[in-house]
């Protein structure tokens, strides 16, 4: 389990599993594993869904807990706890996030696929971490905090774009019992440390089913209830639920979920003839992101006072690189930017494994270039001190 819970293991496992997806999508087993994913499972004629579904909608519910179940401690306790703490990872976010859209949009002016923008604006945290822990060794810290509060909020942008732009024909009702559940939820879970434990735990599961359920009949995306409930979840339980589930969501959600988006079958047209949100999305993701993090984020601490240690431009230029990596979001945000369009959604899914490809092998050069370079001033001022010890 400590295994599935460090930086490095889980990005590994995660490139395997899309890798896999999109051999055995292109193989001769392709058509059985799509059936598969497509067959659906469930009660019949009352709550059914495909395989893919309950993977997208239902599994990744727990990524989304855990990852606001952080966002939480972090917005009370932890790096982003204070506006001057926030705001220079905000900027830099900003930055990811606008200059992407931008480049998208430059490659799909005219066309129908300009929906796609979205798409590039995500960050992976787990991949990122698990590039820089590979690559990163003697990097200062502050690097990687500087990237953990970045993926953070690009993480709630992400959210917000999955709650407001891909919700259709909300049914208010639902939704409205979807935050009484929640509510209670959190009432409940502030009672954990009480004699009725085990109670406490089944009413606490009943009420997330009920919120999950909820929400998906609401109409907006079903995984907005996994954010909703690591909101408001009570802190100190909601952490100790969070380090529990963090293998598993490592080791089979996440897994799964790229698995499943990487089933597509690689087009046999040539490169011109290629969706333009395919390109869009190959360049916005490692080039957008580097260009807007570096840049908005060097003006963030030239702008911004007290934010901490300033970053070299070096520094910036790996942390924008690591932001290039979308994956596990981008893969969900192409899937339901294009839901109606199987052909474009399927070469929109290869431009962010493509992308998401070329920023790992980006971030793997920078990151080492800048470690190296940290090695080595440590090694001259080790020298200094043994010489003057001497």
């Amino acid at each position: 389990m400590s295994l599935l819970r460090s930086d490095r293991f889980p990005a590994i496992v995660l490139l395997a599993a899309a890798a896999l997806g999109l051999i055995l999508a292109n193989s001769a087993a392709g058509p059985f594993a799509q059936d598969v994913q497509h067959a659906y499972i469930g009660i019949p004629g009352i709550f059914e869904l495909s395989v893919g579904h309950w993977i997208a909608d239902g599994l990744l519910v727990f990524f989304f807990f855990v990852v606001a179940v952080e966002l939480q401690y972090e917005l009370t306790k932890g790096q982003l706890a204070s506006a001057r703490k926030a705001l220079q990872p905000a900027i830099a976010a900003a930055g990811g996030v606008i200059v992407p859209i931008i480049v998208f949009l430059i490659f799909t002016a005219g066309s129908d696929v300009t929906s796609g923008w979205p798409i590039p604006t995500a960050t992976d945290i787990a991949f990122a971490l698990g590039v820089l822990a590979v690559f990163g060794r003697g990097l200062p810290s502050g690097v990687r905090i500087f990237l953990l509060a970045l993926a953070i909020l690009d993480d709630i942008v992400g959210i917000v774009f999955i709650a407001v732009l891909f919700t259709s024909d909300v049914n208010y009702a639902l939704l409205g019992l979807a935050v009484l559940t929640v509510a209670a939820f959190g009432f409940v879970s502030r009672m954990l440390d009480s004699r009725a434990k085990g109670l406490i735990i089944t009413i606490l599961i009943v009420l997330a089913i009920a919120t999950w359920v909820l929400v998906y009949l609401s109409g907006v995306h079903a995984t907005i209830a996994g954010v909703a409930l690591g909101l408001v979840m009570a802190q100190q339980p909601a952490l100790r639920v969070r380090h529990e589930m963090e293998p598993w969501v490592n080791g089979i959600v996440l897994p799964l979920f790229a698995f499943s988006s990487a089933l597509v079958i690689i087009p046999n047209v040539p490169l011109a003839e290629l969706s333009p949100a395919f390109w869009g999305i190959l360049v916005a993701l490692p080039v957008g992101k580097i260009i807007g993090i570096t840049i908005f984020g060097w003006i963030s601490q030239r702008v911004v006072q007290g934010g901490g240690k300033r970053l070299p431009i070096g520094d910036l230029l790996a942390a924008g690189a690591l932001g290039g990596i979308g994956f596990t979001v981008s893969l969900l945000l192409s899937e339901l930017a294009f839901a109606s369009n199987d052909e474009v959604r399927d070469e929109a899914t290869l431009g962010v494994l493509a992308g998401s490809g070329i920023a790992v092998i980006l971030a793997a050069v920078i990151v080492s270039w800048r470690a190296r370079y940290y090695r080595r001033i440590a090694a001259a001022e080790g020298s200094t001190e043994s010489a003057a010890t001497a």
